[in-house]
């Protein structure tokens, strides 16, 4: 599939979800240090260290993180404690920014590629996918991890996909 720019679509080298099977959905991901009361940045580790797992990252990986909703859990949490007139604590300010945990994946797996975050309002994985085609195809990226985490009333999601510009 060609992109509306005439770009090629990236080559998906490896795929990760969450939850998947042996996973406990109803507990959620492995916790997070630095992260607190919410599964977004969870989510986003555990998937990206799925794909690592897999295939080693190049140096010139980039990510791009996708959600639509954001961290419905922290923006929940920080809203409430708004109206009663509570402290929010710093970690809830530093969590609250998406890139914080694609900063947290980039330093941990010694990306060296752009970080990008994106909510777009329409399919996110083509949002992510397209994001993916410009950087490789600007030369700033070998690899992309596209991260889509989405949290939800029915059980949160994620899916990683490191995709390259060539080949597999």
């Amino acid at each position: 599939m060609k992109l509306t720019l005439g770009l090629p679509d990236p080559v998906v080298v490896t795929v990760s979800h969450w939850p998947q099977p042996g996973d406990d959905a109803v507990a959620g991901p492995p916790t997070l240090p630095g992260f607190v009361d919410s599964s977004f940045s969870p989510l986003v580790a555990v998937v990206a260290e799925r794909c690592f797992a897999q295939t080693a990252a190049q140096e010139r990986t980039g990510l791009v993180l996708v959600s639509r909703s954001g961290d419905l859990a922290g923006a929940t949490h920080v809203r409430e404690a708004v109206a009663e007139g509570k402290r929010i604590g710093p970690l809830h300010f530093f969590q609250s920014v998406p890139n914080s945990v694609a900063g947290y994946v980039a330093a941990r797996f010694g990306l060296r590629g752009p970080v990008v975050c994106v909510s777009p309002l329409d399919d996110p994985h083509r949002a992510g996918l397209d994001e993916a085609a410009l950087l490789l195809a600007d030369g700033e990226a070998d690899q992309v991890l596209i991260v889509l985490v989405e949290q939800a009333r029915t059980g949160d999601t994620a899916v990683a996909l490191l995709v390259s510009g060539g080949e597999q």
